[in-house]
């Protein structure tokens, strides 16, 4: 163990090394295999994982080759009154978001009542002035929703962003699951760890439930899923949701308005569509109503929107609740929607649009990490504890030319989990990303969700554009 991990929390053992109750039963078994099995078990993990296609692309790099996301096999495990208390705070935050975004486009309250500056909104190009005014069925703004949470110790959970435009990694917590159990099937009758894999059947139950009311009588509502195409970087996902889903895998191409509907082309004719579930940019979904060289989306989908012709899975404009300046006021923004003190805690965060919190991180950039408000997938952030005199430099350049442009917040002790490496069991950093659907039926959390791994020592950074990796996440049943 690195002097780096011996001072974070371990989810598996206890400082006496000692195995937690969480781990008990799978360290017993784990113990007890064969050290020349288990690699050759890691080594098919990596096979199955290249034989069904799941891999990524990586923007901004020239070859632009797709690369297989590293798979670790040792799962995380959370005990049940652990996740009880995580669904509660989720649940919390995701109603808050929700009235948040119907607030901010119609009577803005929380801006009135002086917990939300205008200048948050204000030139932020998240915030679609095209919504104002309209509200969409059943009044459900995020359909799908991540909540990426880190911990820090036995009892401490924190968000650590939030994502609900278009959260991604679903595909991977699903196929996580399925080549565990196919590797390790014994370990599912050893332990009781709650299931995964009806997420698709929940997810176009969910879906369906969200129909324009004017439609969900006429039968099944017809749900489709619109990609980019095979060159985005999560196409695979689309895909495979689609398929589980039994929902329809529809490009810009395939779809024209008919008859004030949108309607997607088939080997009879046009089909009415009730419900996109759209994996597509707001910027891009309508050149009629955003970027007008778009060819990504359909001309004239907006307006088939507003009239109540189709739902949108997540709305547009939805975006803003991802900013991150606006994270900075979610424990606010869930005290004003829910008249709750909030769950699970945010990270302290300084807003560098602020001269005073500027100043501060300025002064403090070595230990820091900062962040771009619409940045994604660990791209324009920096880690000042592992960052070079010259990164810190170029840094503090960009802070001081365009200091509305980030963010800053301390750097956590995440905790760690083991990872299967030659030499046996090693900590590594993790993050967790509960997937949540929320229709006019309710909020429903898959039980786990994604974790990301570090995999490299010492890293804190999981995303799988920066090396990263995932595992399957257990929540043990009761």
């Amino acid at each position: 163990m690195s002097a780096d991990t011996a001072r974070n929390f371990d989810e598996m053992l206890n400082a006496d090394a000692s195995v937690r109750p969480a781990y008990a039963d799978f360290r017993q078994w784990y113990d007890s295999q064969d050290n020349d099995w288990l690699t050759r078990q890691d080594a098919e993990a990596e096979r199955f994982f290249r034989r069904i296609g799941i891999t990524f692309n990586v923007y901004g790099e020239d070859d632009a080759e797709e690369r297989l996301i590293p798979f670790d096999m040792i799962p995380r495990i959370i005990t049940a009154r652990e996740w009880r208390k995580l669904t509660r705070g989720i649940e919390q935050r995701v109603r808050a978001l929700n009235a948040f975004l119907k607030d901010l486009y119609h009577r803005q309250e929380i801006v009135r009542s002086g917990r939300l500056p205008i200048e948050a909104l204000r030139n932020n190009e998240a915030f679609l002035s095209q919504m104002i005014g309209f509200t969409p069925p059943g009044g459900v703004y995020t359909h799908i929703v991540g909540i990426d949470l880190v911990r820090t110790g036995p009892d401490e959970f924190m968000v650590l962003e939030d994502n609900a435009r278009t959260p991604s990694g679903v595909s991977y917590m699903l196929e996580n699951r399925e080549t565990m159990m196919a590797m390790f099937p014994e370990l599912f009758t050893k332990i009781p760890v709650r299931p995964v894999s009806d997420y698709p059947r929940r997810l176009a139950r969910s879906l369906r439930a969200c129909a324009p009311p004017a439609f969900k009588g006429s039968g099944r509502p017809t749900v489709a899923v619109l990609t980019p195409g095979i060159y985005n970087s999560a196409y695979f996902e689309h895909a495979f949701l689609a398929d589980q889903m039994g929902a329809e895998l529809v490009e810009g191409s395939d779809l024209r308005v008919i008859d004030g509907r949108v309607a997607m082309r088939t080997t009879t004719g046009f089909k009415a569509i009730d419900v996109i579930y759209r994996r597509v940019d707001d910027e891009y979904l309508d050149p009629l109503t955003f970027n007008s060289s778009s060819i990504l989306g359909v001309a004239g989908m907006m307006d088939v929107y507003r009239s109540g012709g189709i739902t949108i899975a997540n709305a547009p404009g939805t975006g803003i609740a991802d900013d991150k300046a606006i994270y900075s006021y979610m424990p606010e923004i869930i005290e004003f929607y829910t008249g709750e003190k909030p769950i699970l805690g945010n990270v302290p965060t300084w807003r560098c649009s602020e001269p005073d919190a500027l100043a501060y991180v300025l002064d403090n950039l070595a230990d820091l990490v900062v962040k771009e408000v619409h940045g994604s997938g660990g791209y324009g952030m920096l880690i000042g504890p592992t960052s070079s005199k010259k990164e810190l430099a170029d840094f503090e350049a960009k802070l001081r030319a365009k200091p509305n442009n980030y963010i800053a917040q301390p750097t956590l002790s995440l905790s760690t989990v083991p990872i299967f490496t030659k030499e046996g069991l090693a900590p590594r950093h993790v993050d967790l990303r509960p997937f949540v659907l929320v229709s006019p039926d309710g909020i429903d959390i898959t039980p786990g969700g994604l974790t990301r791994v570090a995999l490299k020592e010492g890293s804190l950074v999981v995303n799988s554009s920066q090396g990263g990796g995932t595992k399957d996440s257990w929540v043990l049943d009761e």
